[in-house]
């Protein structure tokens, strides 16, 4: 297990870098969007990992807490998920680096868009 605890010298008091509760934060803009297809694959990605139990949301929370606030800064929502996802994965063994860089690979051969992939312009 990795551990996340502060520093043996931390105040109680002290706040992690994601700890952004009562912060000023500038306004929150509630607008609805549709998500697009690659998002909805990574949410149901996560959703069946945790039903088989290669991780818990606690698992996928710590990984994304261990990103650090750079992360937070540079990619987006379901970035940061992939990214937890991945480390989740190859921490429970399910898969491992080199596994993964072969399949980034074979998807990357196919083109970057569906245009490409198919034929059609």
């Amino acid at each position: 297990m990795h551990d996340t605890s502060p520093p043996p010298d931390t105040p109680l008091t002290a706040r992690s870098w994601f700890d952004m509760g009562g912060a000023e934060a500038g306004p929150v803009l509630p607008e609805e969007h549709d998500f697009a297809l690659w998002e909805k694959r990574v949410d149901a990605l996560v959703i069946l990992c945790q039903g088989k139990g290669l991780f818990t949301v606690d698992g996928l929370r710590r990984a994304l807490e261990d990103m650090g606030p750079e992360a937070f800064e540079t990619m987006s929502y379901y970035e940061r998920w992939v990214a937890s996802l991945r480390r989740n994965l190859i921490e429970s063994g399910a898969v491992t680096p080199t596994e993964i860089a072969a399949k980034i690979d074979e998807i990357r051969a196919r083109g970057l868009s569906y245009g490409e992939v198919t034929g059609r312009d």
